[in-house]
């Protein structure tokens, strides 16, 4: 099995204005660490939604708002810990970051993490300085573009993560769902829960979002929840399927032919998320901590033993 398939140079990142005075920043392919943001341009400032995975790409992604607008940025707000939407957090000093209070234990926690060496040798991440939100929610919290409200809300359960919120905007049905969906990649669910993020797209899904702006991948409408739970679902029978022939989850995914989902990008996130779907069939809690180290590992065999591959 080999990780994305990229036979030809990324295109670049480009800014797309989905709603008046409201920009998502695109950044393909959308596969490992390569992320999509945005945010929205007011008379008094600029409110981000999540910054990048390196250096280059965070500097970048500011660059692109400064051609947009001359206002400050005031804010950023942190849909979940995961370092491509939070390791570039250091490069907006003059900003109030927000996030759940998962998201800044989980930062603080994980430090620069070791395991960014399972992805591919000479990613170039610049420069690695930990930045936690400081001004953290526990339900939901809300802040205004000018008189444009923009409600902030972690779904409640653990879902791609234990700590993921997205940023609805109701007037306009516009949605930034964080990685709560994925539109052309492999969902992820390791550090979550697979039943959990099958919840959280329902909870979308009652939102009745016109636009969204997936973590990863092209602008989408609400078209993108079904194969997102269909692949969820998947997962799962997948899983009891392994369980009840005695089957690790690296062995479930070696036997099973991922037939509708083989096109997606990362597919060996397959075994990462059995990992989590055995813990769901053990009676453990959703989210509840499992052996990470193992289930990078076992993606690695499953990529024929080279390195995940990342070209952010």
């Amino acid at each position: 099995m080999s990780s994305s398939a990229h036979d030809h140079p990324l295109p670049p990142p480009r800014v797309e204005e989905v709603s008046d005075g409201v920009y998502a920043y695109l950044q393909p392919d959308g596969s490992w660490w390569i992320n999509n943001t945005g945010f929205l341009a007011g008379r008094r400032g600029v409110i981000v939604v999540d910054a990048c995975s390196t250096e280059r790409r965070t500097r970048a992604f500011r660059e692109a708002i400064g051609k947009v607008t001359d206002r400050p940025i005031t804010t950023l707000v942190n849909t979940h810990h995961h370092g491509d939407h939070t390791f570039g957090n250091w490069l907006f000093p003059e900003a109030t970051i927000v996030g759940h209070e998962g998201v800044r234990e989980q930062i603080i926690a994980d430090g620069v993490p070791g395991y960014r060496a399972a992805w591919s040798p000479g990613v170039e991440w610049g420069k690695m300085e930990p930045t936690p939100p400081f001004l953290t929610f526990t339900d939901r919290i809300t802040v205004h573009s000018d008189e444009l409200r923009c409600e902030v809300r972690h779904v409640g359960h653990a879902a791609h993560t234990t700590n993921d919120s997205y940023v609805w905007i109701p007037e306009r049905r516009l949605l930034f769902s964080g990685d709560l969906v994925f539109n052309g990649g492999t969902p992820f669910v390791l550090m979550g829960s697979v039943a959990g993020a099958l919840q959280a797209v329902e909870q979308l899904r009652g939102l009745g979002a016109e636009t969204i702006v997936p973590g990863h991948g092209e602008v989408c409408g609400p078209e993108a929840y079904e194969p997102v739970e269909g692949y969820l679902r998947f997962v799962q029978e997948t899983a009891r399927r392994g369980r009840e022939a005695g089957l690790t989850p690296l062995e479930a995914a070696r036997e099973t032919d991922l037939g509708e989902w083989a096109g997606l990008l990362d597919a060996e996130r397959i075994v990462g998320n059995l990992h989590r779907a055995y813990a769901e069939l053990d009676g453990h809690p959703l989210g509840a901590p499992i052996d990470l180290a193992t289930a990078i590992l076992d993606m690695i065999t499953y990529n024929g033993g080279q390195p995940l591959s990342c070209l952010a």
